[in-house]
């Protein structure tokens, strides 16, 4: 990780977190697309907490640091607090030094990709495949053997220890 990618993940979060209270913190679902699972926006209000709603379907990103899934360190299998479709092994969880919980591969099919361009910079961002739920977004500059860090906000997903998937 090298200290401008730190510094520019760290001024796109902030970038993002005070666009959200200049205009009030609420946000709209913007995941544009069909998806296996899907909800009305009065049942993704009623079964995500605000903050991910915020983020899993506004597109917003959690204060670098705040996640204890950063911190997690044991065997098992990363999922998405929408679904519960499972993203990512802990096989493949690496500390970044970012502040949010980063992979670099996620499992098979788990999640899709497209192109942010969003506080004037080109960022490819990562949503859910099942149900387009905003995760994070990935970045060239990750460890071997894929070179890519998968940057995730952690109240986008939850842990299930055990098995690694």
């Amino acid at each position: 990780m090298s200290r401008r990618n730190l510094v520019l993940d760290g001024a796109g979060a902030a970038a993002a977190l005070g666009i959200s209270r200049l205009f009030g913190g609420k946000t709209e679902a913007k995941t544009a697309g069909s998806f296996p699972f899907e909800l009305t926006d009065a049942e993704w209000r009623q079964r995500l907490t605000a903050e991910q709603y915020r983020i899993l379907r506004g597109h917003g990103t959690e204060r670098a640091g705040t996640s204890p899934l950063d911190r997690e360190k044991r065997q098992g299998t990363f999922h998405c607090a929408g679904c519960d479709q499972a993203l990512f092994s802990s096989a493949t969880k690496f500390d970044s030094g970012t502040g949010w919980p980063s992979f670099w591969r996620p499992l098979e099919g788990a999640v899709g990709e497209s192109e942010d361009n969003s506080l004037f910079m080109s960022r490819t961002e990562v949503h859910c495949a099942n149900c387009g739920g905003h995760l994070g977004h990935v970045f060239p500059d990750g460890p071997p053997p894929t070179g890519l860090r998968y940057c995730m906000n952690g109240a986008a997903m939850s842990f299930k220890p055990g098995t690694v998937g």
